[in-house]
């Protein structure tokens, strides 16, 4: 038999050779990303013996977030049946040293903006699989009740309230998690009275970077108490917290009233905060460009409410003061007198007050009526490209000249929410970083953006906003703080913390000093050295 030479075999087989190459390599590079966020999962962590479980195929969920604008592909999701769950898997990364890139967030709701709650390539943690001691309600002179850091703040309202009790502080939004506002602060319009969420909490167990569970308090273990409150996860997971109660009414009159000049907004605003007989909840917020009659800034109002404001806007910005008396039915004239009294002081359009009375559980939980409309509409899981402000007193006027002035003047794309708070209410104890005068305003553009749209309704023409208010805040030299803070440098986070940074980083040596916990907040790499 005849042989082709060597030489002639190469020549004549060289492209198919070449085309057997490419496709290999290119089945090896599919295989490779197809596969990437599961093998990248050391065997021994695969092996952990766990009450619950690790998911390596189903993760795409944990890559997204309400901000719906990032999505970092974990490795693997744990869902997790006990607190031992969540300390052995973080001890066993940590026992692996800084040679490891496995790092590991913890998602509660996945109400993050910025993909806070996210972990490229590490280990996203369900809390919300979380299972443990039921969630206990303490009645008493010092009522608390103890829930899973997992928990929702919605389900820790209808427990509690079975006791005829609930929390004193919280967010305007219900269906969070426990640890997820705890990381963060918790405000609402009670905070001018009751301080945000972290400020009314007794005791937390806390799983540390080094997998260590700790119950932590005032008195016990207290430096990582209040690093853990405000600490953008940072530190611990939150897996329990102790949180007070107060006795809770029944009802709630809720009012809103307009007006059109701003310094009288704020000045009414400010009294009602310091006043002794005051309401129970204050909040403002402003209305762009609206048209006709005003009827549709009360929507969040069931229709068979009594309709009293009439007022047309003719495209004017106002400003909308929103207020809340808690009472129970026996006390009802009484309520209605400290009303009147304190609706009395204040400077309003007169023709636009509004009331309604509302049970206490529908106030607080108002805002997941509008979801339930958007979700309906295909409208809620679109990008929220939000932005949080604090902005001390005296230069909430400045503020607001050159935002609702020259800035916003042609639209908003969602709510603006803006109105006081005290610090005397905020622990400086906490992680938390806020402006240092006495009295400070949360202002939050909370837009939604239409996805592919390239109008002012769209994401691009949001963002170029939020830069614009964000580079007027620091030419302006305002003082400002951002809240639910993102940034992309460590020298950006620097300057956010000031001269709390270098507590803070000495409390990540202490807690998490290989900087496995919550990667997402951009703040620390790991096993980069801190500077």
């Amino acid at each position: 038999m005849r042989h082709l030479p060597i030489n002639s075999l190469r020549e004549n087989n060289t492209p198919f050779v070449r085309s057997f190459i490419i496709l290999l390599l290119t089945c090896i590079t599919v295989r490779i990303n197809l596969c990437f966020s599961s093998t990248s999962i050391p065997s021994s962590l695969r092996l952990l013996s766990l009450d619950g479980h690790f998911n390596f195929d189903d993760v795409d969920h944990a890559a997204r977030d309400f901000g719906n604008r990032f999505q970092f592909l974990p490795s693997a999701v744990l869902h997790p049946k006990s607190v031992s769950d969540i300390a052995n898997t973080i001890k066993h990364i940590w026992q692996m040293g800084p040679h490891s890139e496995i790092k590991v967030a913890a998602r509660g709701n996945g109400h993050s903006l910025q993909g806070q709650s996210q972990a490229h390539r590490g280990i996203v943690i369900h809390m919300e699989s979380l299972q443990g001691p039921k969630m206990q309600v303490h009645a008493g002179n010092l009522p608390y009740v103890d829930v899973s850091g997992g928990e929702m703040w919605i389900n820790i309202l209808h427990e509690s309230l079975k006791y005829g009790l609930a929390p004193k502080s919280w967010t305007d939004y219900l269906h969070l998690t426990v640890g997820g506002t705890l990381s963060n602060a918790g405000i609402s319009g009670q905070a001018f009275r009751h301080g945000p969420q972290i400020s009314n909490v007794q005791q937390l167990e806390v799983v540390t970077g080094k997998g260590e569970v700790i119950n932590c308090s005032e008195k016990q273990n207290a430096d990582l108490f209040h690093s853990v409150l405000g600490g953008l996860g940072q530190f611990g997971i939150i897996t329990r917290a102790r949180i007070s109660l107060e006795p809770a009414p029944e009802m709630v009159k809720w009012i809103r009233v307009l007006y059109l000049d701003f310094a009288t907004f704020a000045r009414d605003q400010e009294h009602l905060i310091s006043a002794e007989k005051t309401f129970d909840y204050i909040e403002g917020f402003v209305v762009i460009n609206r048209t006709g009659l005003l009827n549709n800034w009360r929507s969040t109002f069931s229709q068979q409410d009594p309709v009293q404001a009439k007022f047309k806007s003719d495209g004017r910005t106002l400003f909308c003061l929103e207020l809340a008396k808690y009472f129970n039915p026996d006390k009802k004239d009484a309520a209605d007198e400290e009303v009147e009294d304190a609706l009395s002081q204040l400077e309003y359009i007169s023709s636009t007050l509004f009331q309604s009375e509302v049970a206490y559980v529908d106030f607080l939980d108002r805002v997941h009526v509008s979801e339930v409309k958007l979700r309906a509409k295909g409208l809620w899981e679109v990008p929220h490209p939000w932005l949080n402000l604090l902005i001390p007193k005296s230069k909430i006027h400045n503020f607001a000249e050159e935002v609702f002035g020259k800035i916003l003047t042609d639209t908003s794309n969602g709510p603006i929410l803006i109105y006081p708070v005290s610090k005397s209410k905020w622990d400086n104890r906490t992680s938390v970083v806020i402006p240092e005068e006495d009295i400070f305003y949360l202002v939050a553009f909370l837009s939604s953006a239409v996805p592919y749209s390239t109008g002012n309704d769209g994401l691009e023409h949001v963002l170029t906003q939020n830069k614009r208010i964000l580079d007027f805040c620091d030419t302006a030299n305002l003082g400002m703080k951002q809240y639910l803070p993102h940034y992309t440098t460590q020298e950006e986070w620097k300057t956010h913390f000031g001269p709390q940074w270098q507590a803070f980083v000495q409390r990540k040596y202490a807690y998490d000093p290989l900087a496995i916990l919550a990667p997402g907040q951009r703040i620390f790499h790991k096993a980069l050295p801190f500077s």
